[in-house]
């Protein structure tokens, strides 16, 4: 195992770091933007494995922010911190006066930080407000502001399209209908257990009923996927030539959005079979380097229940 790896244990454990710096080629050193930092565990691996090394470390979550500069103090020489959204990406590197990098990670998960506290509302662990705001000082709306405010099949959309829950229109029907009796879901217990009254199971489900709304709910409210593909192409344009971007997400969605975003950017070609020409907009500015998602060892998935849903991707850019 990497060395740098092994020094950065003291961390929460980032998920597949070998595999993040044998394709972020970070042995030979340069600027890396780790744009979702969280807790600091994949920039620390990075700044570890090269001297030269020079990391710009983004996070929307403030609180998270301060974790990571406690975490990397030793790096201070060597690491900057934006507290930003990582679809601004393009706009912190332009500020920040540097011409090009040489390569960018995101790891698309919830932190273990936000997944702990017992207060954001993230996690059906601990009954705590229904928040689930990635920047809980943006002036955007909490997950139970949202539930709220939406109508029956809006809900129903979003935990059907987000979360892929084919109970979907069940859970909704029940929030409306707590919210008309005048008692709407406030926090995250009362919603895990109206989901859990919703959803039938199987002896093969392994997850929590609530598991899949809780995430349509998350992804709906921080926007998510709406600017993940921008945020591809804004990384592509600030690499450096033969520079990399590696992304790791947790969500089929999110994923499908990475593979085809990178592979339109590779040269492949959407459009219709029929059509004359070209019109999604192909072009041929990036080199893949996974045909096919990287997923974490058996013994990864072991110590790290985190990464049992990981999947990779990653090119290398070409002009």
């Amino acid at each position: 195992m990497n060395k740098s790896i092994e020094k950065a244990g003291n961390l929460h454990k980032p998920v597949m770091p070998s595999e993040v710096l044998d394709l972020l080629a970070s042995e030979k050193g340069g600027i890396f933007v780790d744009s979702t930092i969280g807790m600091g565990g994949h920039a620390k691996a990075i700044l570890l494995s090269a001297d030269n090394t020079e990391v710009i470390g983004i996070d929307q979550d403030a609180a998270a922010l301060e974790i990571a500069k406690e975490n990397l103090k030793e790096f201070n020489k060597r690491l900057t911190f934006i507290h930003s959204n990582f679809a601004d990406i393009k706009q912190v590197v332009d500020k920040s006066g540097i011409s090009g990098v040489d390569g960018i990670i995101a790891d698309l998960g919830v932190s273990s930080y936000q997944l702990d506290s017992e207060r954001r509302g993230f996690s059906f662990r601990f009954d705590a407000p229904l928040d689930m705001r990635m920047n809980p000082d943006g002036d955007i709306e909490t997950a139970a502001e949202i539930l709220e405010r939406l109508s029956e099949e809006e809900i129903a959309n979003i935990i059907f399209q987000y979360g892929e829950e084919r109970f979907s229109r069940r859970i909704a029907r029940r929030i409306v209908k707590r919210r008309e009796m005048g008692d709407p879901v406030k926090t995250t217990f009362e919603l895990a257990e109206l989901v859990k009254r919703s959803v039938k199971r199987t002896k093969q489900d392994r997850i929590h009923p609530a598991t899949r709304t809780f995430q349509a709910l998350r992804i709906a409210i921080n926007g998510e996927l709406e600017i993940l593909e921008e945020f591809i192409k804004d990384s592509i344009d600030l690499l450096k030539k033969d520079g990399r971007l590696v992304i790791i997400s947790f969500h089929s969605l999110e994923d499908r959005i990475v593979k085809r975003t990178m592979q339109k950017l590779a040269g492949k070609c959407f459009c219709p079979p029929k059509f004359p020409k070209c019109v999604c907009g192909m072009s041929r500015d990036v080199k893949l380097l996974t045909k096919k998602p990287v997923v974490a060892s058996e013994n990864e998935q072991f110590e790290n229940p985190r990464a049992r849903s990981a999947k990779l991707r990653a090119c290398q850019k070409l002009k």
